[in-house]
């Protein structure tokens, strides 16, 4: 069995994987890069627009043999989690390759090709991958692990080949709502013995960090709430369910009337019979606003019955305006202009709860003054969906596996400091896993 990452080996994001035998390949991943090599953010809204030439051109889509460019096309793809640096790239991809991937991440895939112009998983190319139920992909074969992430339905993936066993971390935590997830995945693959662990190590150059687990944030939420003059205007991206569960949570114990907007209703609609998120057409405490932009384009994109599903629970902007500190309100910056009209309603308080890179964008400016204008505040509330440095230690530890080889991190030699098995890798090289 041998291994080539063809990016990831030292950034976060981007992971591309291949592992063949001499019959079979399968790929892992098929991420848009987040950073460019000195650093600096991509643009990653232009690298959408661009032809499949120019991302070869600039190494942006790795030459792959019958992924990306001429050759022997490999037997599958496998998606880890819906999130665009592990999936951004499908639409370049081979349309013969079929696409292995949780029944979450199908839906959170649906959820953000027709609300974030996030890649299509297109049906006739997808096969469900249930969760310690083994598949064969040509010599491969693979058992899906659900993990915890910051987005529904992420999992990790134990790979066998003569005689070799590889497991992929994919990206994941032991800081979330769902700490079961975890030490179900180390109590079945540790007794194993796994040759190579691909672990992602997005905080191990951080061992003096470590946040607020889904709970802890839970109560700092509740108390926001509660304490809000005004309205809260909440900030967060709906397929990251474990946050939208704190939020539903927090905004019921606080006695307040939770307001989806089409694209999270429509993520709660897609999971209701999974979880325990609400239906939001059937729920008292919930209501639902459309955007201008969704009543512009919600014909076009085919959801006209999804329109009517959700209309029972409709609410206008003029209804949240008469009592806005009764509200708990999904948010996004171009509400202010498009459905608040330049004016957010006095004292809003804003809970932002993504990366914090992003309040240096324009937007997110315009945003933070929109909301001095009428005195309220801005207030980040945010965990990592990433596992800390000292949760990768532990599991490393558990897992003990032959050998670790770290992905999606710019600090790969930092595994050295705590791991006497480690095997660095470089983008591009192939290794015989041993």
């Amino acid at each position: 069995m041998q291994l080539t990452i063809h990016r990831g080996t030292h950034e976060i994001g981007g992971n591309c994987i291949e592992i063949a035998t001499a019959q079979s390949r399968i790929i892992l991943d098929i991420g848009m890069p987040l950073f460019k090599s000195e650093g600096e953010p991509h643009n990653t809204g232009a690298l959408k627009r661009q032809p499949k030439q120019e991302l070869l051109d600039s190494g942006i889509l790795p030459k792959v043999p019958g992924l990306f460019v001429d050759g022997p096309r490999p037997d599958a793809i496998l998606l880890s989690h819906a999130h665009e640096d592990h999936t951004g790239l499908l639409r370049h991809s081979n349309p013969e390759v079929p696409i292995f991937a949780s029944k979450g991440t199908s839906k959170m895939m649906l959820a953000g090709a027709k609300f974030a112009l996030q890649p299509v998983l297109p049906k006739e190319r997808y096969r469900e991958l249930e969760s310690k139920k083994t598949v064969n992909i040509g010599d491969f074969t693979i058992t899906a692990y659900s993990v915890d992430h910051s987005i529904y339905g992420a999992q990790a993936f134990l790979i066998e080949a003569g005689g070799k066993k590889v497991l992929y971390s994919g990206d994941l935590r032991m800081h979330g709502r769902k700490p079961g997830m975890h030490r179900s995945l180390i109590e079945e693959v540790a007794k194993q013995n796994v040759d190579l662990l691909l672990m992602e190590g997005t905080h191990i150059g951080h061992t003096d960090y470590k946040g607020d687990n889904e709970f802890e944030l839970e109560d700092e939420i509740t108390d926001l709430i509660k304490s809000a003059p005004g309205i809260t205007l909440a900030s967060f991206s709906p397929q990251h369910v474990d946050r939208l569960v704190a939020m539903l949570r927090a905004t019921k114990k606080a006695g307040k009337v939770f307001v989806a907007d089409a694209y999270t209703a429509f993520v709660m609609h897609l999971i209701a019979s999974e979880t325990s998120v609400p239906r939001p057409e059937s729920t008292e405490w919930v209501k639902v606003f459309f955007p201008k932009f969704f009543l512009e384009s919600y014909e076009r994109k085919g959801m006209t019955t999804f329109f009517s599903l959700m209309s029972p629970a409709r609410i206008e902007i003029n209804e949240i305006r008469s009592n806005p500190s009764k509200f708990v309100m999904i948010f996004r910056p171009n509400m202010v202009d498009s459905d608040f009209e330049g004016t957010l309603p006095n004292q809003a308080r804003c809970l932002y709860s993504r990366w914090t890179g992003y309040l240096e964008q324009e937007e997110w400016q315009t945003t933070r003054a929109k909301l001095e204008e009428v005195n309220g505040d801005l207030i980040e509330v945010h965990t990592s969906g990433h596992i800390y440095a000292n949760d990768i230690i532990d599991f490393v530890g558990q897992i003990n596996a032959k050998s670790v080889t770290p992905i999606h991190t710019f600090d790969a030699e930092r595994f050295q400091e705590h791991f006497n098995n480690v095997k660095l890798l470089r983008d591009g090289e192939t290794i015989e896993v041993a």
